[in-house]
């Protein structure tokens, strides 16, 4: 598989989660969120909007992810995969999901206090917060890996 090929394959899985994601931030979720508070006979009602905008507002990390993984999938077709461009990509995915990681849990337990939300789904979510650390911690460690592999590649640039 050359460049070009990784690249599109690549562009295409990024464009699919997109669309996943847009599906599930703007169909299932509310669909779900409807459906509990139905379920409940309205004793959840005022819950709904809390935890939708909550939901929603975890999502946009997300997308900013999506966004950097685009550029790094182009510069992989372009040939450029070991660069410090790419490396400073992957640490802003870092942040990213580190950054949504704690919006996530402190979100949970300010929805916990504000009896928005029940302990078991707080423990629940947790394993969403330790999903948006292990993608920080292997998200640096790849800016890490490719920020040598592009001063390895410039040395030998230079190299007669």
């Amino acid at each position: 598989m050359n460049q070009r090929s990784l690249s599109r394959w690549l562009k295409a899985v990024i464009l699919g989660i997109g669309i996943c994601g847009i599906v599930f931030y703007g169909g299932v979720l509310p669909a779900a969120g409807l459906n509990i508070a139905a379920y409940e006979q309205g004793a959840f009602d005022y819950c709904f909007w809390p935890w939708l905008i909550f939901l929603w507002c975890s999502g946009i990390p997300c997308y900013g992810v999506l966004v950097l993984c685009w550029k790094i999938a182009g510069n992989i077709g372009r040939d450029r995969s070991f660069t410090v461009e790419n490396a400073r990509a992957f640490r802003m995915i870092a942040y990213l999901a580190a950054g949504d990681g704690l919006f996530f849990f402190v979100g949970n337990i300010v929805l916990l206090f504000l009896n928005c939300s029940h302990p078991g789904i707080f423990l629940g979510s947790q394993l969403v917060v330790f999903a948006g650390v292990a993608v920080s911690i292997a998200a640096a460690g790849l800016s890490h890996l490719v920020r040598k592999a592009a001063s390895l590649q410039d040395e030998n640039e230079l190299t007669i």
